[in-house]
């Protein structure tokens, strides 16, 4: 039961932060989106991949394995983005984007 409720998280985790990093890819907008957020995440997600390996709880092995790709994903759509600061995908608003 433990583990199952592990298991709930990290998938309601991964969705959130995975559909951040669709949104800015599918907007091509930085708007929102601090340069610090994914550089962060990384180095958090390398830190707890260690101590849950050290710790042998494969619930957050898997999970922060998996966020340490999200966050690698994120980051260079972030950097790809980057030529289009402020500017939104045709359509679509500067506030527009930040409710997506």
């Amino acid at each position: 039961m433990t583990d199952a409720l592990g298991w709930f998280a990290a998938t309601i985790l991964l969705l959130t932060i995975g559909r951040q990093v669709y949104t800015q890819l599918r907007t091509k907008t930085r708007v929102g989106i601090s340069r610090w957020l994914f550089t962060g995440q990384i180095v958090a997600s390398v830190s707890f991949v260690g101590y849950s390996w050290l710790l042998g709880n494969w619930v957050f092995v898997v999970t922060n394995t998996a966020m340490l790709a999200v966050a690698i994903l994120g980051q260079m759509i972030y950097l790809s983005n980057k030529g289009i600061e402020g500017v939104s995908a045709p359509g679509i608003s500067e506030a527009e984007a930040g409710k997506l």
